[in-house]
């Protein structure tokens, strides 16, 4: 069994469990990940599974996850059996808590650098050190900024958190994170890059998920292409015959063109301009924007809406637990790997988004998604309602 400790906010550590029923431990890239805990109720350490508690695996300060649910299990006749079961989210859900509030200046918050820096940006702005000192978190920090990344611009108004840094991290492929200083009594927040491992590269040893390799014990392998479109016409600000429109992929023609209507008119066409009036005190002004900016942040806004409507791959798989590629030693969360299975006739390098590893009395196993997981109907819904709130903010 993997060892959990538990601390509380003001890192004081209580004790320390190593029997119990189960753990699911999934860590995600982009999104957030949680952990499921199986326990009796009078294992060692387990009076000190209360909410707001932190639990994670001795030595492995990056998987720290914080206690938001308990409850007793029943078995099959509905009685209380002797087990607590334990549901704990990673310190990076405390972004579910914040929404990006815009300066006072300007009706949303812009930020153009690389996707690292955006992150921080807003993290900084929202989470650490905020206008308002209430929503500051307290004793999180933010690692330096490395401007890992490609240069993006984003806009951002009453936004959630974690679902902007999700947003900008699917865009860039970097991964964030919050991770715990224990020395320091601090929770450091940070954005990491993967390592990039395919077969065809020759710069770090390749890894390649294949059960020819003994690596692979299952692999589950989806391709649709029922949500796709390849084409965007944008629309940003304007009336009718006035409002600007802009085109993305348009050389695609005939039965291969798949056509997306992306409403941008969030997109300003003009910014705040703080200065003075003619008797010094402080004032604002209108000012057009570049028509560079404007269309550049539509083309962005337009492609990160075909990006959610590509041509859908899944895969997900069960790695060998002898397998000759070791889990946080040949490979980790975040790589790029390749996965190849021919009977298929598939061979595809993909980044894994999720690692799930499960702890039983029977032992341990790892499972992975790669790129992105299948959406479910709850996924696809919550992807609609992110446009309607945006609707809504204006």
């Amino acid at each position: 069994m993997l060892p959990l400790r538990i601390i509380d906010l003001n890192f004081n550590l209580y004790d320390e469990v190593t029997k119990y029923e189960s753990l699911q431990l999934t860590r995600s890239w982009s999104e957030i990940g949680s952990i499921e805990l199986k326990i009796n109720r009078y294992a060692k350490g387990a009076v000190h599974l209360l909410r707001d508690r932190i639990i994670f695996p001795h030595n492995q300060l990056h998987k720290a996850y914080i206690i938001q649910h308990r409850e007793i299990e029943l078995d099959e006749a509905g009685k209380e059996t002797e087990n607590w079961l334990i549901k704990a989210l990673p310190l990076k859900s405390w972004f579910t808590q914040r929404i990006i509030q815009p300066p006072a200046h300007t009706s949303n918050d812009y930020k153009q650098g690389p996707a690292e820096t955006v992150m921080k940006h807003y993290v900084n702005n929202n989470a650490v050190n905020p206008v308002d000192p209430k929503r500051k978190f307290p004793n999180l920090v933010i690692a330096p900024d490395l401007k890992r990344g490609d240069t993006i611009s984003r806009s951002a108004r009453f936004d959630v958190l974690s679902e902007e840094l999700t947003t900008i991290s699917q865009l860039s492929g970097l991964g964030w994170n919050i991770i715990i200083d224990i020395k320091n009594k601090k929770f450091i927040f940070d954005v990491s890059k993967g390592v990039n491992r395919v077969s065809t590269q020759q710069i770090n040893p390749p890894v390649i998920f294949s059960p020819e390799y003994n690596s692979l014990k299952s692999l589950g392998f989806t391709e649709s292409y029922l949500n796709y479109k390849n084409m965007a016409y944008v629309a940003g600000q304007g009336e009718g015959v006035d409002r600007r429109v802009i085109k993305l992929g348009d050389s695609v023609e005939g039965y291969n063109r798949y056509e997306l209507f992306v409403d941008a008119r969030d997109v300003d066409e003009k910014i705040q301009k703080e200065g003075t009036d003619e008797e010094g005190n402080p004032s604002t002004e209108d000012v057009p924007r570049p028509v560079e900016d404007i269309v550049k942040d539509l083309t962005e806004r337009g492609e990160e809406k075909l990006d959610e409507h590509k041509q859908e791959i899944f895969m997900e798989g069960q790695i060998l637990t002898k397998s000759p590629f070791k889990y946080e030693i040949d490979w980790d969360l975040g790589d790029i790997t390749t996965e190849q299975y021919k009977e298929w006739g598939i061979t595809m390098d993909a980044l894994i988004t999720e690692v799930k590893e499960i702890y039983e009395v029977a032992g341990k196993r790892i499972e992975v998604a790669f790129d992105n997981d299948k959406p479910t109907f709850i996924s696809l819904l919550k992807r609609e309602l992110k446009q309607l709130k945006k609707d809504l903010k204006r």
